[in-house]
């Protein structure tokens, strides 16, 4: 006797993204494919690779006069093509909710931070004013905010870059989302913070059984806190890998980047350069 097996958390096939310019349209996302589970897979590649532009696509968050095509973009099997923009609404943040990367952008400056992550949780649940600021409090909490009672009243200038983003966390976990994407969100905070905020990130998507997309510049970073790794270039993916396995990278892309990294002990004059002639990115 068979047994059925669920479909796969996340299906991408042949993922385009374009814009039109003066010369035609220009696709900054190349036929991108992935399949995800309820892990942690991290992308990388420098600016403009088209990182960010695949998590927004994800979504459906490309507006005209950009355009998304794909053979297959789905949720656990549902395919989210075929839903009309109100159906869309329903899956961001109750299904999947993305980390944007500054919060001092993303948060409304004219409401306190409960309000905020209220609202996030409002348009999804329909609960009690009382059961809804028990589950604000509490989602503050879960990102280990010291007084959640305070805090709560606070507006975003209130509050520094590293609270901010830990709100803009709870904003997006608030509706126990299926997949969240974290599109550089350390970007805006300082080193010391950042792992903070990614150790926090880390044990949230372990505690909910949640898949993870991580946007990221930084390899070694991504390596840390993923089981998979993805590198873009050019909107496309040059390699994938096992996270322990980055080290043996075998393209010339991924080896360029990994060599680019300064070092704890660092014994040499100049950083190396990316020798793009040496390989077609196209």
């Amino acid at each position: 006797m068979s047994q059925s097996t669920s479909p796969p958390l996340l299906e991408v096939e042949n993922l385009r993204v374009s814009f039109p310019t003066p010369k035609g349209r220009v696709e900054v996302v190349k036929g991108l494919n992935l399949t995800l589970g309820r892990e942690r897979l991290g992308i990388v590649g420098e600016s403009g690779s088209g990182k960010s532009m695949t998590g927004r696509a994800i979504l459906r968050l490309i507006r005209t006069p950009g355009q998304t095509t794909a053979d297959r973009l789905a949720l656990e099997g549902q395919d989210l093509q075929s839903l009309s923009e109100r159906q869309m609404r329903n899956i961001r943040g109750a299904r999947i909710s993305m980390i944007m990367q500054d919060p001092k952008f993303s948060l409304n400056p004219v409401m306190t931070i409960g309000a905020q992550i209220a609202e996030a949780l409002d348009v999804h649940e329909r609960l009690s004013r009382r059961d809804t600021r028990a589950r604000v409090l509490e989602m503050l909490e879960a990102v280990r905010i010291n007084d959640p009672e305070l805090v709560a009243q606070m507006y975003p200038h209130q509050v520094s870059g590293g609270m901010g983003q830990r709100v803009m966390i709870a904003m997006m976990l608030i509706p126990r989302p299926d997949l969240l994407i974290a599109d550089e969100p350390t970007s805006a905070l300082d080193v010391s913070v950042q792992a903070q905020v990614l150790d926090l990130i880390d044990d949230l998507v372990r505690d909910k059984g949640m898949g993870l997309i991580l946007i990221s510049h930084d390899l070694n970073l991504v390596a840390r806190y993923c089981d998979r790794i993805m590198v873009m270039n050019a909107g496309r993916v040059v390699e994938s890998c096992a996270a322990a396995d980055l080290h043996k990278a075998s393209h010339p892309y991924t080896q360029g980047l990994l060599a680019a990294v300064p070092r704890m002990k660092e014994t040499r004059d100049t950083l190396p350069v990316l020798d793009r002639s040496s390989w077609s990115g196209t």
